[in-house]
């Protein structure tokens, strides 16, 4: 199968027919299959991608907006095709995936720095999810956008990251490329950020 063939993940398999997880040696059929995707073997990347899609949503939905989840899995799965035909079997097949599903992840949060944000309602929307049944709430989170937006860039996506997102430290440093110490000073100062700002609109 090509890239070009390939138009979405395969659905999610079964749980007795996935390979068993290993805390050491992965099972070999994930390497078989990678090795034959990358080949060119009939139903090879469906096999594979059948019995790693759990594994690579997992990732995903613990890093990002849940409404970012499927789409992400899907240019993940696309990313993996691409990237198989080199994959020489050096690394475990999940690690490999994995590392294609962090920079996918990557690569959506700095598209989403530069987007400028010309209609947000959409946004407000999606993000107020289960909040929006909360009395009150909603003017709240519309104050909070707007602060956030005068935040520096770099402040502004530790901050929502790590305090709205709930990602760790580590996976925000990862996320950003930067030290997890240098994560952690941004939001620091992000926070005090948004204490001076509500204290000057108060």
């Amino acid at each position: 199968m090509t890239p070009r063939e390939a138009t979405a993940c395969p659905p999610r398999t079964p749980r007795s027919a996935r390979p068993p997880a290993s805390s050491g040696d992965e099972h070999p059929e994930l390497r078989r299959l990678a090795l034959g995707a990358g080949r060119g073997v009939p139903g090879a990347a469906d096999a594979l991608f059948a019995l790693t899609r759990e594994d690579v949503r997992r990732y995903i939905a613990r890093r990002v907006d849940p409404a970012w989840v499927e789409d992400l899995i899907q240019e993940t799965c696309v990313r993996a095709l691409r990237g198989l035909p080199r994959y020489a079997g050096r690394a475990p097949v999940r690690a490999w995936l994995l590392s294609v599903a962090r920079h996918t992840v990557v690569d959506r949060y700095r598209l989403r720095e530069r987007t400028p944000r010309t209609d947000p309602v959409a946004d407000f929307e999606c993000a107020l999810g289960a909040r929006a049944g909360a009395p009150g709430r909603f003017d709240e989170y519309l104050a909070l956008a707007s602060l956030l937006d005068e935040l520096p860039r770099e402040r502004r996506t530790a901050f929502v990251l790590t305090q709205i997102h709930r990602v760790s430290y580590a996976e925000a440093a990862a996320l950003t490329g930067v030290p997890v110490g240098t994560v952690r000073s941004r939001v620091a100062r992000g926070r005090r950020d948004l204490v001076r700002l509500l204290r000057e609109a108060a």
